[in-house]
């Protein structure tokens, strides 16, 4: 049998986190915008207990 991740809310806040952050790098013009992106992508995957 497969073990559940019991980490799943602490993904889900800091992909949330990680959302915000991104947003705020838009409205805000942040030069480095794309060292956002990994982070959001791996906490969603982990969120959704895809890997």
């Amino acid at each position: 049998m497969e073990q559940r991740s019991k980490y799943l809310g602490l993904y889900w806040l800091l992909f949330f986190i990680s959302t915000g952050c991104f947003i705020l790098a838009i409205v805000l013009k942040f030069e480095y915008l794309t060292f956002i992106l990994p982070f959001v992508g791996t906490f969603f995957v982990k969120a959704m207990d895809i890997i």
